[in-house]
């Protein structure tokens, strides 16, 4: 029976569930000045969270076949039988039902609907069509992966404000070379598979150009914070510190002299995201504390 938790557990994919968590808890807390409504902030962050593992649970469903091939997802529960397609998918409406439920009745309508429409976009839209669609699929699928920190601001404000749109801006911006660093190191996989992921295509030093261009474009979304007066000196100071971590390793990978430097990259890009988050997070509170 642990086993069988453990291996439910996996389908959620945990690690990018915290993540999702983390921004969306942030943006309720840049929402406002004081601290979020405790319905929000509790039934908020649990709808959230199980939505997302309800969308991570359907992309274990729908790439069942390709799981099978590429080294790094075999073991997965589906391919390597431990779970049926039955129990997956009832496990993945269960978590749908209750996160929209909750999301609903003890947070607003708003929360729950854009929830769902994003783990629709990912579960669905990007997982079964833009994913096998276009190597431009983690571009215009990046939306989903966006929103949580506007679903958080949504939870405790009801609407969504210049502010929740900034951070969408950002983790749309950092998600192409977060992910398309990623993509580099396992394009032989992509490829055995059939997957049009940008490396596979196009190659990887096109692969590469891309980055750095969506890189300098998340380092000029970054400093929208501050230029609207969201954010101040502190966050500011941080975020460059950050910006300038992040280009270095993407030129570095532009030299394409170590084969290690897209995991690298990658890594460094999701400590990147968090701690751009704690600034923000930091900067608020203590602007309010200050004035």
């Amino acid at each position: 029976m642990a086993f069988s938790v453990g291996r439910y557990f996996e389908l959620c994919k945990p690690r990018v569930v915290y993540l999702i968590v983390f921004t969306a808890v942030v943006g309720m807390f840049l929402a406002g000045p004081g601290w979020p409504p405790l319905n929000a902030l509790i039934a908020g962050t649990l709808g959230i969270a199980l939505a997302a593992s309800s969308a991570a649970a359907i992309n274990h469903l729908l790439d069942q076949r390709i799981d099978a091939v590429m080294a790094r997802t075999r073991d997965r529960p589906l391919p390597s039988g431990q779970l049926g397609i039955h129990q997956v998918l009832w496990f993945a409406l269960t978590l749908c039902v209750i996160s929209m439920t909750l999301l609903f009745v003890w947070v607003n309508s708003l929360t729950a609907v854009l929830t769902f429409i994003s783990l629709i976009g990912y579960a669905i839209i990007y997982t079964l069509w833009l994913k096998r669609a276009t190597p431009q699929n983690i571009v215009i699928g990046g939306a989903a992966g966006a929103a949580p920190p506007v679903l958080g601001w949504t939870a405790v404000t009801g609407s969504i404000a210049p502010g929740a749109l900034i951070l969408f801006l950002i983790i749309y911006a950092w998600t192409p070379p977060h992910f398309w660093a990623l993509a580099i190191h396992r394009r032989h996989d992509y490829a055995a598979v059939d997957i049009p992921m940008l490396p596979v295509t196009h190659g990887v030093k096109f692969t590469r150009w891309h980055i750095l261009f969506y890189t300098i474009l998340l380092i000029i979304v970054t400093i929208l914070p501050y230029l609207t007066g969201m954010s101040g000196l502190l966050y500011l100071s941080g975020v460059s510190v950050l910006n300038i971590g992040f280009l270095w390793y993407v030129l570095r990978m532009m030299r394409g002299k170590d084969d290690s430097l897209p995991m690298q990259t990658f890594g460094y890009s999701i400590i990147y995201l968090m701690l751009l988050f704690v600034f923000l997070l930091v900067d608020h509170y203590l602007h309010f504390i200050i004035y």
